[in-house]
């Protein structure tokens, strides 16, 4: 839409038990969201948008009520928003799109903007990762799997499913840290990727790291950042494609 502003963000991993204040947290999303809501028209959310999500067939997890409302809100105004389903917010279905209004994307989508290629996606389906974790994206999807998952009650799965999340935070807090242009899989991945495909804007989350890198071929890497550490977004307007940070007055 003319004089709208594309919004990208990332990894807000709502409802984790790491977070400090989860409700001030949540609030501060939605105060961002409601800033951008007069001069939005698409809003791409890079997955890991919350932390852990079930849809089972009659029930959903509670919390939230803050954040979808304000989703809502914006779908309500014609605001376009996309949300990519990362590695920890795997089990959406349909419940989100139906009553949020929102497209969901699980993996890679790559659009014009604006008269630019995107290649846009979370970050944890390209490039070279661990056999473990790839293992686990395969078993995580498998829709038998998630049966016998549904089958447990959510006293156990809910609580077993935050406490992995909060390990894995810890365990990874070394990896997240920029591991030099040569190893981060993302960048490598990305530069592989432009030789043989024309995309101006490669733009992941998951890496929990704030990057902005200009790649060969007249590309560019954007890496948004988590908002628990840092709360960035970035904007594609007539100016081109800028990073923000979120700060308060």
């Amino acid at each position: 839409m003319p004089g709208k502003k594309i919004y990208f963000a990332s990894d807000f991993h709502l409802g984790a038990r790491y977070i400090e204040n989860p409700i001030e947290y949540e609030r501060r999303i939605v105060r961002w969201l409601d800033s951008i809501k007069q001069d939005a028209g698409t809003l791409y959310l890079l997955g890991d948008i919350l932390d852990y999500w079930y849809e089972y067939r009659y029930v959903v997890p509670k919390g939230f009520t803050r954040f979808f409302g304000k989703l809502a809100e914006l779908s309500d105004n014609d605001i376009d928003i996309h949300w990519f389903i990362g590695n920890h917010d795997i089990w959406i279905f349909d419940y989100l799109p139906h009553e949020l209004g929102i497209t969901i994307h699980d993996g890679t989508l790559i659009t014009e903007i604006g008269g630019k290629r995107f290649f846009l996606s979370h970050g944890d389906n390209v490039g070279k990762r661990p056999m473990t974790l790839r293992f686990l994206r395969k078993i995580f999807r498998n829709r038998f799997c998630q049966y016998l998952y549904a089958a447990i009650h959510p006293r156990w799965t809910v609580a077993f499913a935050l406490r992995w999340s909060a390990h894995s935070r810890k365990a990874g807090d070394d990896y997240a840290e920029y591991q030099g242009e040569k190893n981060e899989h993302l960048v490598c991945f990305a530069k592989e990727f432009r030789k043989t495909n024309k995309i101006d804007f490669f733009i992941f989350g998951h890496r929990h790291i704030l990057l902005d890198l200009a790649l060969p071929h007249q590309s560019r890497i954007i890496i948004l950042g988590d908002w628990i550490k840092h709360p960035s977004y970035a904007v594609f307007d007539e100016t081109g494609l800028n990073l923000f940070d979120y700060i308060e007055e």
